[in-house]
């Protein structure tokens, strides 16, 4: 038996994933969401379930915090910390997926068991071009963006440490985590081939993918994405919509109408744009560009060469300092603008330019990497589940 602790929606699809390849009884504990990946694995979900307002994100503002704090977010911690304890009970490995909170846990929790913890999160990339200042006035950041001393006390209890690129791991060798590798990406992983057809959908224009994210961003940044489509007149929009197609905000002067239970169509006047749920590798694979206020999505689109350009939002996730953050990852991969229409529209065509596009492409390849993590990260685990 295996336990799995995980922080958000994208480290609950990378554990449902690497189940795949261990094929082996397990439990899982999502510490954000209702960990619905685990459950279409046939793992056993454990704790509390509940959804905060933040989505994940309690300390991406104070507004989140406070959010949380009146939805029981204390309560839940403590739930979850229970669940860790009794989850672990006939296990014989534990897999932390996440920030050095999940790793705690881990840690505190897990009975002495081998514990493996895969950080899909932090980056070295992060503190490109940082000064020591800049990092000070961003305190409640720095766990975001860098191993800091906790979390490295964590990881000398680790058997192996997982990171999401090759700076990551020549980072933490240096501060003496010598079990830190770097086997591939794990954004890459999960992306899953394409397997749906867009035919009588794409009309022969190159395609722009719209990537608005699964978090309440998308209240902010779909119709801004939408009405930036008014200006790209060259290229075909198609959004990638990953939530149900009822109560989708549209600008105002737009009807949405709904094609069923996987495609909607946005239009004002002649022009059109389809909301596509459950085609996001078909739209990114046909994509010339993308448009995105996404977190994992926006990586994987920059580790296929498309170049992204994304805007802030009033959160809860993209929000500006985590769109500066993402930008520091992808580097020339991710272009910022501001949440204006025309000027993300500019934006779009000033990546569009051939010299521009190259750099672009080729940054998101090299920064995000090549997928093959998990089958070997799974090897490992497996080797001390028989040890």
């Amino acid at each position: 038996m295996l336990l799995l602790i995980s922080n958000g929606n994208a480290e609950d699809i990378i554990g449902s994933h690497l189940l795949r390849f261990l094929q082996v009884p397990a439990r899982a504990l999502p510490l954000v969401g209702r960990g619905l990946a685990y459950e279409q694995v046939g793992a056993e979900v454990i704790g509390p379930r509940q959804e905060m307002p933040s989505g994940g994100f309690p300390f991406g503002s104070l507004h989140n915090l406070i959010a949380d704090l009146r939805s029981g977010f204390i309560s839940q911690n403590l739930k979850q910390w229970k669940a860790a304890f009794r989850g672990s009970r006939e296990c014989k490995a534990i897999v932390a997926i996440g920030d050095a909170y999940t790793l705690l846990i881990g840690v505190a929790f897990g009975r002495g068991l081998p514990l493996f913890h895969i950080n899909p999160l932090v980056s070295a990339y992060y503190l490109e071009g940082q000064s020591l200042w800049q990092r000070f006035t961003r305190l409640n950041e720095w766990g975001a963006e860098d191993f800091l001393w906790y979390e490295r006390w964590a990881q000398r209890h680790a058997r192996a440490v997982y990171v999401r690129d090759r700076a990551s791991e020549l980072r933490l060798r240096g501060l003496g985590i010598s079990h830190a590798h770097f086997y591939g990406s794990f954004a890459m992983d999960i992306l899953p081939p394409p397997q749906k057809q867009l035919e009588g959908i794409l009309d022969g224009r190159p395609v722009i993918a719209l990537l608005p994210g699964s978090r309440g961003d998308v209240t902010f940044s779909l119709p801004r994405m939408l009405e930036a489509t008014l200006y790209l007149n060259e290229l075909q929009p198609l959004v990638a919509w990953p939530l149900g197609l009822e109560g989708i905000r549209v600008p105002e002067g737009w009807t949405l109408t709904p094609q069923g239970d996987e495609i909607a169509i946005a239009h004002k006047g002649h022009h059109r744009v389809f909301l596509l749920r459950g085609y996001f590798s078909e739209i990114l694979h046909h994509a010339k560009v993308a448009l995105g206020t996404a977190g994992t999505a926006n990586e994987q689109a920059a580790g296929l060469g498309i170049p992204v350009v994304g805007f802030p939002t009033s959160g809860p996730q993209f929000t500006l300092g985590f769109a500066q953050r993402q930008r520091r990852l992808l580097g020339p991969a991710l272009t910022l603008a501001k949440p204006d229409p025309a000027e993300i529209a500019r934006t779009v065509k000033q990546v569009l330019e051939v010299e521009r596009y190259t750099l672009a492409s080729a940054a998101g390849k090299e920064r995000i990497g090549a997928p093959g993590a998990l089958p070997r990260i799974a090897t490992d685990i497996q080797e001390a589940l028989n040890g």
